[in-house]
């Protein structure tokens, strides 16, 4: 495992990227601020294991919370409730910046 960027309880931005074909972070959260809820560990990067491509080296997967009432105009949930996803390094920004 490498020395992950993002610790428990940073603030980051999810970034649109703009990669076409098979991603893993839904358009619905980016652009979107949560905060680290953990480290999961490196791995290869899906998005280039659905072309066959298996030999990147690994990257950093986090656990991201995000607040439902930043995700959903209007939501009229508890406002506690979130929604937690893993979100890989290459998507994620210090919640300050835009792009990384």
């Amino acid at each position: 495992m490498s020395e992950p960027k993002y610790e428990t309880g940073d603030q980051v931005r999810i970034l649109d990227i703009g990669k076409p074909g098979h991603v893993r972070t839904p358009t619905y959260v980016r652009h979107k601020i949560g905060i680290i809820e953990r480290y999961c560990g490196d791995f290869v990067n899906p998005e280039d294991k659905a072309y066959g491509r298996w030999d990147g080296a690994p990257i950093a997967l986090y656990r991201v919370r995000l607040m439902q009432s930043d995700l959903w105009p209007g939501y009229t949930g508890a406002p506690n409730d979130v929604l937690e996803l893993e979100i890989y390094d290459h998507w994620l920004a210090p919640a300050g910046e835009e792009a990384a």
